[in-house]
């Protein structure tokens, strides 16, 4: 927590406050709390009376003794990012950031949305789930080595494994299982790594990302000064509009809306596969959405403003 953290049952501000939830009880508690405190800072600096709210002693019971006229988002992982919270603020009637219960809900299930995509002819690698009586040689026959094993509802990269042959898969399977009950496996995409930010209804600039040790996992995101981040991403126009264009046609078909985030590999040929989408991505100094964002001239500050005007969107779209 910091100074700012606000104290549940304390006297209400003059008007009502837009608080900043994170932290939280995730395997992604300490970047939320990383980010939460960037977005404090950024609102605060702007002249915005905010209060930061970590709901780790107190729940929605002190959330809702705040008073907020807004919610700003910043849970990473289960709890804030999977649609609970959305629909305890939808039953409070508080507005707040980022998508909606049911694009949540989807965007944390990574089978889920892999199965709409799917449906929708977008393409996204083929995947297999996994249980621990599997046949690990038919998995591997089917998707092919090297393959990747994930959890279903987990971000930041926690508990995935790269698995280069058919012995290390039960013990990436068991790696992945202590995150989450429900585990995956994923056909591999050989190639360039992207990430497209969606801020209101365009699509950020594509950031190519570069790991010196071949895989982006949590280390690289949030800890390592190794990881080079390309912006621009090294695609012609047409190329950048082609991946811009598909990654709005994917956060559009889990029902995303007012910001989030897209992964992407391209492979040898040239063809892109959806991996991912993650609705409330991370706004910590290593994250990719300020990074886009400051490549098109919107600073930090800027950036948490556009996303706080989006908040109440979802609500006014169900009542349309």
């Amino acid at each position: 927590m910091t100074s700012d953290t606000a104290t549940p049952g304390a006297p209400a501000a003059s008007a009502p406050p837009v608080v900043v939830i994170y932290g939280g009880t995730s395997a992604e508690r300490e970047v939320s709390l990383a980010s939460g405190a960037a977005i404090l800072a950024a609102l605060k600096r702007s002249g915005v009376e905010a209060v930061g709210y970590d709901p780790y002693d107190h729940g929605l019971v002190g959330l809702e003794r705040l008073a907020p006229s807004t919610v700003f988002i910043a849970l990473h992982g289960r709890g804030g990012e999977d649609g609970s919270l959305q629909g305890a603020l939808e039953l409070l009637g508080i507005p707040y950031t980022g998508s909606g219960v049911l694009a949540s809900a989807l965007g944390m299930d990574k089978e889920r949305t892999k199965q709409i995509w799917q449906a929708l002819d977008l393409p996204t690698p083929e995947s297999i789930m996994l249980n621990g009586a599997a046949d690990w040689q038919a998995v591997a026959d089917r998707l092919g080595l090297p393959l990747i094993v994930k959890p279903v509802h987990e971000g930041s990269t926690l508990g995935i494994s790269i698995v280069a042959s058919v012995a290390e898969l039960e013990a990436a399977y068991h790696e992945a299982a202590r995150f989450d009950a429900r585990v995956m496996a994923e056909r591999f995409i050989q190639g360039d790594e992207y990430t497209v930010s969606i801020l209101g209804d365009r699509a950020l600039p594509a950031i190519r990302v570069e790991v010196p040790g071949g895989f982006y996992d949590y280390e690289a995101k949030y800890l390592s000064d190794t990881t080079q981040y390309h912006l621009p991403c090294g695609l012609d126009d047409a190329g950048e509009a082609e991946l811009a264009g598909l990654c709005q046609k994917a956060f559009a078909a889990i029902g995303g809306a007012g910001w989030g985030r897209v992964d992407v590999m391209r492979d040898a040929r040239g063809r892109f596969w959806l991996i991912e989408v993650n609705t409330v991505p991370g706004m910590t100094d290593h994250s990719l959405v300020p990074q886009a964002a400051a490549h098109t001239g919107m600073d930090f500050d800027r950036l948490v403003l556009e996303i706080l005007a989006t908040a109440g969107h979802v609500r006014q779209d169900a009542e349309a």
